[in-house]
């Protein structure tokens, strides 16, 4: 100890040493923390870096994934490959139920069914904007006002298809819609033949979708949904359903709505 207190050595409880005015050492009454914070700063830097990496991993996935959906999306409308047993069109985008006609006009479907109708709109709302189909909505055209989303179009779509005893099916959507309608009705109808048919809108065409902030952010979104779909069907594919879906038939219902027909609507 006197060594130690003599020429300025470190204490084993931590005290460094400090210079006296005639340059004699002495001991320092601060402890010396140096050694702690250098622990903590490495620690903080090592968080640093791997949370940058994450992000940067997470952000180069998206972008291969944004990159895989839109090599899925056609950009021009073909023919269906084959025909099928029945026609389902999806309502919600420009022409799709035009085209939806077309294709039961050409024979590609015995029947249509046009899937998330308003409520409050009946067959007469249709023909207006369609005169020239009006012989078809009378004879081979039902209508489900049930469906509210995808999902649901998915299941009153399944419903219709196995009260028809059809085996195969033409899905009729918009392009960017495509992937998850489809990853929706095959999670639903596995046993049913899935042909997609995907209606090119007038702005598709007209100008490149990064040229135009609205289409861009239209895609972002549908990725983003389709790759909730994928997740949760996946997911429900290997036994871990966490999103079950809301039985069609309510709780002292007398039993399922069916789609109605359009001639009796």
């Amino acid at each position: 100890m006197a060594l130690q207190a003599r020429f300025g050595f470190a204490t084993p409880d931590g005290y460094g040493k400090i210079a006296g005015e005639d340059g004699s050492p002495r001991m320092s009454s601060q402890p010396d923390d140096s050694a702690p914070r250098a622990p903590a700063a490495a620690r903080r830097g090592l968080v640093g870096t791997v949370t940058v990496a994450v992000l940067a991993i997470a952000f180069v996935g998206a972008a291969i994934g944004f990159a895989g959906f839109l090599s899925q999306l056609r950009g021009a409308e073909t023919k269906p490959a084959r025909h099928a047993d029945g026609i389902v069109v999806l309502t919600g985008g420009s022409s799709r139920v035009s085209d939806a006609l077309e294709l039961l006009a050409g024979g590609y479907g015995r029947r249509l069914l046009i899937s998330g109708v308003h409520p409050t709109n009946d067959v007469s709302d249709i023909s207006r904007s369609l005169p020239d189909n009006q012989s078809l909505l009378g004879c081979c055209v039902d209508l489900d006002r049930s469906a509210v989303n995808t999902r649901s179009n998915a299941a009153e779509t399944r419903r219709w298809v196995h009260e028809r005893g059809f085996k195969s099916l033409i899905v009729v959507t918009s392009n960017y819609h495509m992937p998850r309608a489809i990853a929706e009705m095959s999670h639903a109808m596995p046993d049913i033949a899935l042909i997609p048919f995907a209606v090119v809108g007038d702005r598709w065409r007209d100008e490149p979708w990064w040229t135009s902030g609205t289409t861009l952010r239209l895609l972002l979104s549908e990725y983003v949904k389709y790759v909730a779909v994928e997740m949760r069907v996946r997911l429900a594919d290997a036994g871990l359903d966490l999103a079950p879906e809301v039985s069609d038939l309510p709780a002292g219902s007398a039993g399922p709505r069916r789609p109605a027909t359009a001639q009796a609507n």
